[in-house]
């Protein structure tokens, strides 16, 4: 790194807001992303937390898919405003449209940067226990009524992506998601954001809360 831009950082040191407009921007130039993930509910009823890992794949504007592939397979599809959860064990499938109140919903508008992050949260700095050295850790705390009472992302130094995000409800639960392996604008094939199902799959609609 030159020299000028080390001296820059010391003297005019990143705030917590500068770090999450860097982001944004990031994530506003990207088209595509493909990562591997692990998600971790951990329950305030349960002692054990629910470790799921799988594959992730999102593409601008706004469709998404994980792929479950470990305890259990199950994929969860969104496109165009409506979201597809399919279980191949129960052979069941639900469909509807995904609200705000969905974890789903707001890793979508993370990712896609529609939800501008200073004007929706206040931000500040938060470390929190990490496998990373150097990364920056930040606590966004909705300014308005959110089924979150805060969320902690993990954004990498170098790339600004965000490496980990952790949601808090009110009851004290948290599910959080660590991304890994990321690759940004690959072509995802044109069928990643379709799903086949067999044709005696139970179907259960879920109407808009």
């Amino acid at each position: 790194m030159p020299w000028i831009l080390l001296l820059s950082l010391f003297l005019f040191p990143l705030t917590a807001e500068d770090v999450a407009l860097k982001a944004e921007k990031k994530l506003l130039a990207l088209k595509s992303i493909k990562a591997d993930f692990e998600q971790i509910y951990y329950s305030i009823s349960v002692s054990t937390p629910l470790r799921e890992k799988g594959k992730f794949y999102f593409q601008k504007p706004d469709s998404m898919k994980w792929v479950y592939q470990k305890p259990e397979e199950k994929i969860f599809l969104y496109k165009k405003g409506k979201f597809l959860f399919y279980v191949p064990e129960d052979n069941q499938l639900t469909r509807g449209l995904l609200s705000g109140e969905n974890h789903e919903s707001e890793i979508l508008e993370l990712f896609s940067g529609k939800k501008v992050l200073r004007d929706n949260y206040h931000i500040e700095f938060s470390p929190f226990p990490s496998e990373k050295n150097h990364a920056f850790q930040l606590k966004l705390t909705p300014k308005e009524e959110s089924e979150y009472s805060f969320i902690l992302l993990e954004i990498d130094e170098k790339t600004w992506l965000i490496g980990k995000a952790i949601l808090f409800d009110w009851t004290g639960n948290r599910t959080e998601y660590r991304f890994s392996q990321i690759k940004t604008n690959v072509r995802l094939p044109q069928n990643i954001f379709e799903l086949k199902v067999p044709p005696d799959v139970e179907i259960i609609e879920m109407s808009k809360s």
